[in-house]
């Protein structure tokens, strides 16, 4: 008699993974009460995805649940490198590397600095370099898209050919629009309407 494998097929397993990193962001990364967000508004509520992307469990979910948005969205095979402005998207791209490392689609991250920096090679964008590369410039979330439209400003001044903005959570139509605006492609991994606030 044939064995029968227990083993998830991908999609399954997937989509488990989406759940539980949904879980995460749910349970750990929303923190109710009064904040004033860095546009300046008043929430009552704010989702602190730090808490997700720097958390043993979630991070590796991160990874695999981003490239697994691109390989949909069709942008793997293609795009070779993904990353954002320092810090916020930091750890997204450090786990989108880890996990396309093992799906036969690696992927590099760079980083985005602030301001060039003053000693050294004097890089804005750190990591491999990006010129001439197809890239997804990433964030864990927006609210104006003001951060991850900075990011896309020095990609382009480093000749990067940008093929996406991709977020985790999306949060703000305020920061879809002033992405789309920019003429860059918005993708988003969950809405903030799966998170049950």
């Amino acid at each position: 008699m044939p064995e029968t494998s227990t083993e998830p097929a991908p999609s399954d397993s997937i989509d488990v993974a989406r759940e539980r990193l949904r879980e995460l962001i749910r349970d750990l990364a929303v923190v109710r009460g009064q904040v004033t967000l860095s546009s300046g508004a008043e929430a009552d509520h704010y989702v602190d995805l730090r808490r997700i992307t720097l958390h043993h469990e979630a991070a590796p979910l991160v990874g695999r649940v981003m490239v697994d948005l691109l390989r949909r969205e069709g942008l793997l095979p293609g795009v070779e490198a993904t990353g954002g402005l320092t810090l916020g998207a930091d750890p997204v791209a450090a786990s989108i590397l880890h996990a396309s490392s093992a799906t036969g689609t690696p992927l590099d991250a760079f980083v985005v600095r602030k301001a060039n920096k003053a000693h050294g090679l004097q890089r804005r964008i750190e990591g491999p370099d990006v010129t001439g590369r197809r890239v997804v410039a990433v964030e864990d979330t927006s609210t104006t898209g003001g951060s991850v439209l900075t990011a896309c400003e020095a990609l382009t001044e480093a000749g990067a050919r940008i093929e996406a903005v991709a977020v985790i959570v999306h949060r703000s139509d305020a920061s879809r629009e002033a992405v789309e605006a920019a003429g860059h492609r918005y993708l988003a991994a969950y809405d903030i309407s799966e998170l049950e606030i």
